[in-house]
């Protein structure tokens, strides 16, 4: 039986949509069928449907960006209304997620991304998916030279690489081989 991936991003300079397209690619040379959709066009799609669940954006002051959130805590009342959400959140057997999150040269490093990460991720352990993996994905502060250039991470410019997006690609066949097409 084919597995299903979704892949939702919000990406406003193209650095979270550059590391979907990458995830995307990897699942399809794993044979998973994708379905990507930017996070405006995916308020109507229900993460039960799939055996993958992809959310990815940057961390915008240790937060996913508003549009993010806000999709988040929208579809998390929605499944609440439904009766999905269930104390102790027990584990669904089959259903996972995948969280991606871009970040920048002015942070201080890893560990401001890592909240928005961990925000994401919280919406699926409530469900009772099982996070398979958070992915930080160092990125070019598009617009400001000094932002790409004078930071904490050196210069950042043009990150993520074809090379680490070629890795990211890779990564995720690993990861659907070993979590969707062999389970």
């Amino acid at each position: 039986m084919t597995k299903k991936a979704l892949i939702v991003y919000w990406s406003k300079t193209g650095n979270t949509e550059k590391v979907a397209n990458a995830i995307k690619q990897g699942l399809e040379e794993a044979e998973v069928q994708v379905t990507m959709k930017k996070q405006e066009e995916a308020e109507n799609v229900d993460y039960f449907d799939y055996d993958i669940v992809c959310i990815g954006a940057p961390s915008y002051s240790w937060h996913p960006p508003e549009p993010m959130a806000k999709f988040l805590k929208d579809k998390f009342a929605a499944y609440r209304k439904e009766g999905k959400i269930k104390p102790c959140a027990p584990k669904i057997p089959g259903k996972n997620a995948l969280i991606f999150c871009t970040y920048s040269g002015p942070h201080t490093g890893i560990d401001e991304a890592t909240p928005a990460g961990k925000y994401m991720a919280q919406f699926f352990e409530h469900l009772g998916f099982t996070v398979l993996d958070e992915w930080y994905i160092l990125s070019e502060f598009h617009g400001s030279l000094e932002n790409s250039t004078q930071c904490r991470m050196g210069d950042v410019r043009g990150k993520p690489t074809e090379k680490e997006l070629l890795k990211i690609k890779e990564d995720t066949e690993r990861l659907a081989k070993k979590h969707l097409v062999q389970a």
